[in-house]
Order: structure tokens, then sequence, then C-alpha cells
């Protein structure tokens, strides 16, 4: 909004801590700072953190010494250029780009506005911010299932993303509609992010997925080595390559953890 300097966010808190204890000591009505009355400051010309104080010291000499005359302005008047300064705030060239390219926060943000608009200030901030944490939630969960045959037949299976407890049911369906009688090598190395629940999901789905007289589906976790459980992990991640590796001893055939030890 300017290039000088910057704000001292602690400065700035410890202040409105103190005005608060204050204005709860004397019985008034509690003080904050918004984005409004800044914007008001900058686009006045404002340089320097002083036009914060004189902000409220005029407040103050209009409420002292014209209180009659503060009280003929219509609310509506006061209200109005409130709307007008939050108004210009708004990026107005840049709502079609953003909802083009991030429509779900474009819908976060919309909804916000309309949910203060019909209710009030408060429920309307905690309605977008539950929405805010919702879609983050949903988004750092999200995860490709990618498939693709190779020349001999084999399909291989690609997770990409964080596949967590979240997206199982999507992975599941995805995998259970893979064919039962042909060879399947499950790929998990490059996801970001595996959680418990799908890593134990997934080995138990490799075991028992394939047919009988087909060979075991094969699965390519990243091996972890951070701690005692994730030395566990990695060595059930090899044994089910191992089994279905079979008697295969090439370096093409050998399971990620064995590949990752020799």
């Amino acid at each position: 909004m300017h290039d000088g300097p910057r704000t001292q966010y602690d400065k700035e808190l410890v202040a409105q801590g103190v005005g608060n204890t204050l204005c709860g000591v004397l019985g008034a009505l509690p003080m904050t700072a918004v984005i409004v009355r800044s914007s008001a400051n900058v686009q006045a010309g404002a340089r320097t953190p002083l036009s914060r104080i004189l902000h409220g010291a005029w407040l103050l000499l209009f409420a002292v010494l014209l209180p009659a005359a503060l009280g003929i302005i219509p609310l509506a008047a006061l209200a109005g250029v409130l709307v007008h300064a939050g108004f210009k705030l708004i990026p107005v060239k840049e709502i079609v780009p953003l909802a083009r390219a991030h429509r779900g926060e474009a819908i976060v943000l919309a909804t916000t506005a309309i949910a203060i608009l019909v209710t009030n200030m408060f429920e309307g901030v905690v309605l977008g911010l539950v929405l805010a944490v919702a879609k983050s939630a949903w988004d750092t969960s999200h995860v490709q299932v990618d498939q693709r045959e190779l020349p001999d037949g084999r399909l291989i299976v690609t997770l990409t993303g964080n596949a967590t407890f979240l997206r199982l049911p999507r992975i599941l369906e995805t995998l259970e509609a893979m064919p039962k009688d042909r060879p399947i090598e499950l790929d998990v190395t490059v996801v970001r992010h595996l959680d418990h629940a799908c890593r134990t999901t997934l080995e138990n789905w490799a075991l028992r997925h394939n047919d009988s007289g087909t060979e075991a589906v094969r699965v390519r976790m990243r091996p972890v080595a951070a701690d005692a459980d994730a030395d566990v992990d990695a060595e059930a991640s090899a044994l089910t390559g191992e089994r279905a590796c079979g008697s295969d001893s090439g370096p093409e055939h050998k399971p990620a953890e064995a590949r990752a030890r020799s």
C-alpha cells in the first residue's frame, strides 16, 4: 500500500492490549485497528506512524469539543464514508483473473462478503475462516492416480500428491477397478505425504487384489528411516515386494526397499 517503513506488529499488539485494558477499566468500547482507517491515512498522504495517533486525536477532540455537531451527522452518511473507503480497497481488476485461476478462493471470499451483509461482521468472518480451513484441508489432501501400460502388459499405477485418509475412498475406487488378471505395480515413491491409514490400506489391497494365478501386486514405497516405526513400515513394503517378485532375482524385479539397501 505504501513504500515507507513497515509496521512493527509486536509494538502495535502491545499498544492495542494496553489501550483495551484501559478501555475496560474506564467502561469504554474496545479499540481495534482496521485496514480501512490505515488506507484512508495513506491515501490522504500520511507518511509516518504519527498519522495513526493524530487520527485518534481528531476523533477525541470532535467527541469532546463538538458532540452536538457529531450528533446531527446522519449515520447513513458515516456509513457511506466507510463503504466508500472499503470499496476502494477492492482490487476490481483482479476479481475476474482470481475467479478463473483460483475459483475456490473466490467462492470463499464471495461467501464471506455475503454472510457479513446478511448476518453481521463476526458471524461472516467466522464462516469465512471455517470455509478457508476446509478448503486448505481439501487442497492439502489432493491426490492424483495415474496409470499406464508397459509393452509387456504390466500396469503401472502412480500416486502423486498427498495420500491421506480423506482421499482413501477415491483411491480405492480407482484401484478396485483395475483388472485382477494382469500384473500390476503400484508406485507410491513420489507422493509428498503418505499417512499410516493410506499405507496400511494400500498394502492390504496389494495382498488381496490379484487372482491366485496372477503375479501379486508389487508395491514400491519410498523407504523411510526417520524412526523405528518408519523402519517397520519399510520392512513391510519390502516383504510385500518380495512376495510379488517370487523367484525373480534381476535388478528390475527387486522391490524398492531391496534396491535401496543394495
